[in-house]
């Protein structure tokens, strides 16, 4: 193991000033345990330690927005799920001390990975309950309980923070999920089973539910747009060769539009997600199914309440490179992606990486950033976030034994 030369930590030092100290270990990442920094011996890039406690630690799904301003307005915390003696709870983290803070002690299991970054809030749900949670002080306040016949799970909040959204679906289901936890065993018996699955909104304000959409086929994925506070992408979802799965409703009109379009056989397109600033939604595309593989966008906007889209835009990309997630950074000039093993659905050869895309006109070219060679991606998909300063791709991974999380900085340094 290399140590940095004391004028590279100087230089690391400019650059980041709370990171960067002498005797920064340039090291093999993973296969035992780490430091809180080291530089990647084949990448040559710095990753840090971001989950600086005990337990199992774990960074929200891709597409859920974790970042909130600090109290000063000058930095950003993230927020996460760490293990406790009381099951999950929310932390923090600040992205520029590494300073973490438990946020609940909430005596309940909950879930919901649903930020509120303007009013540093978010929301929660335990069984027929759901709950504010005030970030700052982990006050905890009852906003709404589901009625008795009508059992939903919220996944998303809008942009103006007025209105959840969550799909509810009949009790079939649950016993799905109960008797086959596996998602080998419970996703295709869920598709087939055709679960009549409603979309509804819950708004904050008047505490009342409105039923948007329903469709006996399986629903998920929802996500508000960041800046339409009317606008809702949601996913058909099942083998994703047999759907017509990326989709965008107005929660106001009830007026949707299929995003994608299938064009051959075993075509396949999915893990949708909005760019940030709300214009365009972006997914993983393959023309058939591993064989010919995209990062690809479809234009959206929402014109008097009629949803009108744009000519697709598709960035090929390699085998090896192909991603189980996909993101894209603020200034969107870049993609990050969490790779994949052997197993995955590329079958790629040298898949394992942590990777960033630059645009360059109409192809990307691609940079890995994290050798991922001791994760067991089966166990734990690292779900890619950029920074919201878009210097770094935050993750989780199981690489020394344990969940944890980390970021690796874009610049690279050796």
């Amino acid at each position: 193991m290399k140590k940095l030369s004391y004028l590279t930590c100087m230089l690391l030092c400019s650059f980041m000033p709370s990171v960067a100290q002498p005797q920064i270990l340039v090291m093999p990442t993973g296969g035992k345990p780490m430091p809180d920094r080291w530089i990647d011996a084949t990448t040559h890039h710095l990753i840090v330690k971001l989950s600086r406690r005990e337990g199992s630690n774990s960074s929200f799904y891709f597409h859920n927005y974790p970042f909130i301003q600090t109290p000063d307005g000058k930095g950003w915390e993230m927020i996460y799920y760490g293990s406790t003696s009381q099951g999950n709870q929310l932390f923090a983290v600040n992205l520029q001390t590494f300073q973490n803070r438990q946020i609940t002690h909430l005596p309940f299991r909950f879930g919901g990975e649903i930020v509120a970054p303007k009013s540093k809030t978010a929301y929660v749900q335990s069984r027929d309950s759901v709950f504010r949670i005030h970030l700052g002080n982990g006050k905890a306040e009852l906003v709404y309980v589901f009625p008795n016949d009508f059992h939903g799970h919220i996944a998303s909040v809008n942009c103006n923070e007025t209105l959840l959204a969550g799909v509810w679906s009949d009790e079939r289901e649950a016993e799905i999920l109960r008797r086959y936890p596996s998602k080998s065993s419970f996703f295709n018996r869920i598709f087939e089973a055709h679960i009549p699955h409603v979309l509804f909104t819950i708004d904050l304000q008047t505490k009342q539910l409105h039923k948007i959409d329903s469709e006996d086929t399986w629903l998920n994925h929802e996500q508000f747009s960041p800046t339409d506070p009317d606008l809702l992408l949601y996913a058909h979802e099942g083998p994703w060769d047999q759907v017509d799965r990326t989709w965008v409703i107005n929660v106001k009109t009830g007026e949707k539009k299929l995003l994608h379009q299938r064009s051959i056989p075993h075509e396949i397109n999915g893990h949708e997600w909005w760019a940030p600033d709300g214009k365009s939604v972006w997914f993983d595309l393959q023309i058939p199914r591993s064989v010919n593989f995209y990062i690809a966008g479809v234009p959206v906007k929402n014109e008097n309440g009629h949803i009108e889209t744009g000519k697709e835009i598709r960035y090929p990309i390699t085998r090896d490179e192909w991603s189980i997630h996909f993101n894209l950074s603020p200034d969107q000039t870049m993609f990050c992606g969490d790779g994949g093993d052997s197993t995955q659905v590329a079958h790629a050869r040298d898949g394992m990486w942590i990777y960033l895309f630059r645009k360059q006109g109409d192809t990307l070219s691609a940079e890995k950033l994290v050798d991922m060679r001791f994760q067991n991606y089966r166990a734990l998909e690292p779900n890619v976030h950029f920074s919201p300063d878009g210097k770094w791709v935050i993750f989780r991974a199981n690489f020394e034994g344990k969940n944890e999380v980390y970021a690796v900085s874009i610049q690279r340094y050796l």
